[in-house]
């Protein structure tokens, strides 16, 4: 199964395959404003006409929701939502490095350790992960030559976005996320984006601590991953 992009005046929905599974289909949202309840049910039925039987969203904003909602649609996750706006950067001893192609088996299996399976992502999720803004930074943590943390970061004007940061388990505590972090902010404030949004999973209190202590606040509205059957 192939993906495919539907498109309204307002935005676009990616739609393909959830990490390889033939039977589960993903719909990424990327919207300047909510999709009407027609173009929901262009896309079920668009998926249905592929033979996938669930559909899972990408993390929305409440407003983006509503019409998943009134399609059908229940909460699978909630998630916290954090900002960062671009003062009181903390430092950092660590530096990272700028990622290769070689490394991206070792980022992969990485994110495997580093999130469960709902969450890690397969070689095509990194790549979505990666083309989900204009503007991208991918940069590892590069202990004597073994890569043991990274993060993907992006920008879409004045807005930044830390996109993904997973961290090897083992190496936990040891200053890589926030090394990783502090870097993605640093390059963000250089190109003139003005405030940085996170999230992370409301189980997941370690990020969450390091981000607060990062300088990121929590908003006080979160996102929501929906599903349905089909």
């Amino acid at each position: 199964m192939e993906e495919q992009t539907l498109r309204w005046p307002g935005g676009w929905a990616r739609l393909g395959p959830w990490r390889g599974r033939e039977d589960v289909a993903y719909l990424s949202l990327g919207a300047d404003r909510p999709p009407e309840a027609a173009f929901v049910e262009r896309c079920l039925q668009s998926l249905r006409r592929q033979g996938y039987a669930r559909v899972i969203t990408s993390a929305l904003a409440p407003g983006e929701s509503l019409p998943f909602v009134d399609s059908g649609f229940e909460v699978h996750e909630r998630l916290h939502l954090l900002e960062h706006r671009m003062a009181g950067i903390p430092a950092t001893e660590r530096r990272t490095r700028r990622a290769r192609r070689a490394d991206r088996p070792t980022i992969l299996e990485i994110d495997g350790r580093a999130f469960d399976d709902f969450w890690h992502l397969d070689d095509t999720g990194f790549d979505h992960a990666v083309r989900a803004t204009p503007n991208t930074r991918v940069r590892v943590g590069d202990d004597e030559g073994a890569v043991v943390a990274y993060a993907v970061t992006g920008r879409a004007g004045e807005q930044g976005f830390l996109q993904r940061l997973a961290v090897d388990p083992a190496r936990h505590r040891t200053g890589w996320g926030r090394a990783l972090v502090v870097d993605g902010l640093r390059w963000l404030r250089r190109h003139g984006v003005t405030r940085t949004l996170v999230n992370t999973q409301l189980a997941n209190d370690p990020a969450l601590a390091l981000y607060r202590a990062c300088g990121f606040t929590e908003l006080p509205v979160g996102l929501t991953v929906l599903a349905r059957a089909l």
